[in-house]
């Protein structure tokens, strides 16, 4: 029954963890931009940088906006304007010359009145033989098309217009040619009736060209299938130039068929889940303890798709200001929660994701993975400022060094390289100075601990702290003492120095429950213990643990302090009080004088677990030579490693060789171990 409870818990995991990689790869490819990109960055006038380019499909080229423009500024200028033209005007002329005629002329020189009406007649029929336009245009010798009253269409020339400019030549010209006796007075009134019998029509001028511009289309010619682009080396201009552009375009605003799309997204789900898959084994194989740990798993995953999210957003809106995104802060953050390796991976995992969407893929591949590596290498104790800023510094250096040198390999040349990319890698480097308010914002939501928590935590003057020397003076020593020994020799094998410090500082705060029972804090001579029987003194020894992990949980200490309390003794005994119960009841069970551990399981912890028990018993020494101090070491730690105290605690035997020589070095110097001067 037990082993099936086991096994069910094992498979529920192993399904939890199994939504949570196909529920992040299902939030990343649906924020996935849903155009193809083009995956080649090309400036006008530049060489082409890539290897040749073959059509890979067969596309029309699309005219630029100025050819277009052109062209539709041709046909406004160009295309032939319709006017109306009214034959009846030169009926109304007539009319009105003849009053003029019957009743201005003079009587003496009327002698044949009829005779003299058909001549004026005559006159304004030769006049009218161009259609009269009243109002000037400039169109030259452009073609335009009069409509006459019966709608048929009727072409002429604008220079056989008839027009105020043309009117006194013309007028003059048929009266002097007619027989009409008088030819200043018939000037005169033919001048002063005379009418327009062609007006513009801008309604239906201007609907013609509006049709024909619709007509104008936005692509010429064809690219064939597997037709060569352009080869490398070439400079992009002219008709490349505008192929490149369509073809570009035609990325961005293709439409797949359903089937075509469908495979698409698998190709992409695929991907995006072998590269969850790949974080996921990571975790199994190399952090257990994170991948078993639910909530860091949510917190890697949502960091992950933060930054995935954020950069495909950035692409939907323009592709070139992907470099504002600062990818760093990923690393930065993951080191800061958790170690080098996980940050670097992770930060690795993260840039393979983007490079199926960012154009220009390799070398963002390139520049995002080394100012990774440059974050993890340069980011050691983050909460120091002048730390954070010398990072930024270097992130920039890579990143502006990097563009340098591929704008050099590529272009030949440093001339003309774009600087507004320099100013989107300072507004990322800037961008990561957010990372102290996002790492607090971390720690409240996920409750996990940072080394800028620690900080805050290592000071002395903390309310649990000044507690604990007030309470229990002798144990904030031996804690401030055991802080010193497990530091150095935390630095000495490289782990988390500044975690093993407050580790320190907070193990024994168990011990404020009863602080006279304990040794260290027996000022007045007098032993409790003495009036207790071994059972009843050793369950209050054992109890400080447990006391310990209740204070810390009520002073909301992070879960990552508490593990040093629960784990400084492991699941050893309390070896005076079992001899001592040992004496009057040899068939004692050595389990109700043991810790209740568990055993160390980090280098932290079993540096601790060292250090505590060496520095307690260091205290025991009467003469404290330097061979002693030796002695005790060796027989301490060389016990500890025989009860397979650090079997859990992914810590080498070089290691410990090497916390070995740390810790006599520190006890030699706390013992103040010299030679004697004489008085």
């Amino acid at each position: 029954m037990e082993e099936k409870k086991t096994n069910y818990y094992k498979y529920q995991d192993i399904v939890l963890r199994s939504i949570l990689v196909i529920t992040a790869t299902l939030l990343t490819v649906y924020f996935f931009p849903k155009s193809d990109r083009f995956k080649y960055d090309f400036s006008k006038g530049e060489p082409w940088q890539y290897e040749t380019l073959y059509a890979p499909f067969s596309f029309p080229i699309n005219k630029s906006k100025d050819a277009i423009d052109e062209e539709i500024n041709e046909i406004r200028s160009s295309s032939p304007k319709y006017f109306n033209l009214n034959n009846e005007v030169i009926t109304q002329v007539k009319s009105e010359v003849k009053n003029d005629f019957d009743q201005n002329y003079p009587d003496s020189l009327k002698f044949d009145s009829e005779s003299q009406i058909r001549l004026l007649n005559q006159i304004l029929d030769d006049i009218y033989l161009s259609p009269y336009l009243e109002e000037n245009y400039d169109l030259g010798s452009q073609e335009i098309i009069i409509l006459k009253v019966d709608n048929r269409f009727v072409e002429k020339n604008y220079e056989d217009v008839l027009t105020p400019q043309k009117l006194n030549q013309v007028i003059s010209n048929s009266v002097d040619e007619s027989e009409f006796k008088d030819k200043e007075w018939a000037r005169n009134v033919i001048f002063k009736n005379l009418k327009p019998n062609l007006a513009f029509d801008s309604n239906l001028t201007t609907k013609i060209i509006e049709d024909q511009i619709r007509q104008v289309l936005p692509t010429r010619g064809m690219v064939p299938m597997n037709s060569r682009i352009i080869a490398q080396g070439e400079i992009v201009e002219g008709e490349k130039y505008q192929i490149l552009n369509t073809l570009n375009e035609t990325y961005q605003s293709q439409t797949w068929s359903e089937s075509q799309y469908l495979w698409k997204l698998l190709g992409y789900l695929i991907l995006v889940g072998l590269t969850y898959t790949m974080l996921i084994l990571f975790l199994i194989r190399y952090r257990p303890e994170i991948y078993n740990n639910t909530r860091k798993l949510i917190f890697i995953f949502f960091n992950v798709l933060s930054i995935v999210v954020l950069t495909s957003l950035v692409i939907k809106l323009e592709a070139t200001y992907v470099y504002l995104v600062p990818v760093c802060l990923l690393p930065l953050i993951l080191k800061a929660f958790f170690d080098a390796r996980v940050g670097l991976f992770v930060h690795v995992i993260t840039i393979l994701i983007l490079s199926f969407i960012v154009p220009n893929g390799e070398e963002y591949l390139f520049l995002q993975i080394t100012a990774g590596i440059v974050t993890i290498l340069s980011s050691s104790e983050i909460y120091k400022r002048a730390n954070l800023f010398i990072t930024i510094g270097q992130i920039l250096l890579i990143y502006i060094g990097g563009y340098f040198a591929f704008y050099a390999v590529n272009q030949g040349g440093v001339v003309g390289w774009e600087w507004n990319k320099i100013g989107y890698f300072v507004i990322c480097g800037l961008a990561m100075l957010f990372v102290w308010p996002i790492i607090y914002i971390y720690e409240k939501t996920f409750s996990l601990v940072s080394d800028v928590s620690l900080l805050e935590l290592s000071d002395t003057n903390s309310k649990l702290l000044k507690e604990l020397s007030n309470k229990a003076p002798g144990t904030f020593h031996h804690s401030l003492n055991v802080a010193n020994i497990a530091e150095s020799a935390a630095n000495a094998i490289h782990a988390n120095a500044m975690l093993v410090r407050v580790g320190a500082l907070y193990h024994d705060i168990g011990k404020m429950a009863n602080p006279t029972y304990f040794t260290e804090n027996q000022g007045s001579g007098i032993n409790p213990h003495d009036d207790l029987d071994p059972e009843e003194s050793a369950a209050i020894i054992i109890n400080h643990t447990i006391n310990g992990i209740e204070i810390a949980k009520k002073n909301n200490i992070p879960d990552r302090i508490i593990d040093f309390i629960r784990t400084h003794h492991g699941d050893s005994t309390v070896y005076y009080f079992y001899k001592k119960a040992m004496e009057n009841n040899p068939d004692l069970d050595v389990k109700d004088y043991q810790y209740p551990g568990p055993k160390p399981f980090s280098p932290e912890t079993a540096i601790l677990m060292i250090a505590d028990s060496v520095e307690a018993a260091s205290k025991s020494l009467k003469n404290p030579t330097s061979i002693a101090i030796d002695n005790l070491v060796d027989k301490i730690i060389t016990k500890q490693v025989e009860q397979n105290q650090f079997i859990n605690a992914d810590i080498t035997f070089k290691q410990i060789e090497t916390i070995k020589s740390v810790i006599k070095k520190k006890l030699a110097n706390i013992y103040h171990l010299r030679i004697e001067y004489p008085e």
